[in-house]
């Protein structure tokens, strides 16, 4: 089994940016990596994912432009690179893999 682990998340003024990490143990081989996240009152969302050998990331609508998914196989670890955040980007945000969700980062931006 997969063990998630995010870090990386903070606190930031709009416009500003943030990387977040999301360490993978266990049974990695070839997984894809998902990032979610669940804003205050709103229901969890899709935001990107990267398979773990291919490399074709795909992206929200609400984020293409702004983020960046990529990964580091070598560090089990995936990245999710936030610039330009916006006050609606504030959210708790969780890597999945093979159905298993980490604890979650939070990620507050400011206006």
């Amino acid at each position: 089994q997969v063990q998630l682990v995010e870090s990386g998340g903070g606190l930031v003024q709009a416009g500003g940016s943030l990387r977040l990490s999301c360490a993978a143990s266990g049974r990695t081989f070839s997984i894809v990596m998902d990032w979610y996240r669940q804003g205050p009152g709103k229901e969890r969302e899709f935001v990107a994912g990267i398979t773990w050998s291919g490399g074709s990331p795909y992206y929200a609508d609400s984020v293409k432009g702004r983020f960046t998914i990529s990964r580091d196989n070598a560090k089990n670890t995936v990245y999710l690179q936030m610039n330009s955040l916006k006050p609606e980007d504030t959210a708790i945000y969780y890597c999945k893999a093979s159905g298993v969700w980490g604890q979650g980062t939070q990620v507050t931006v400011s206006s």
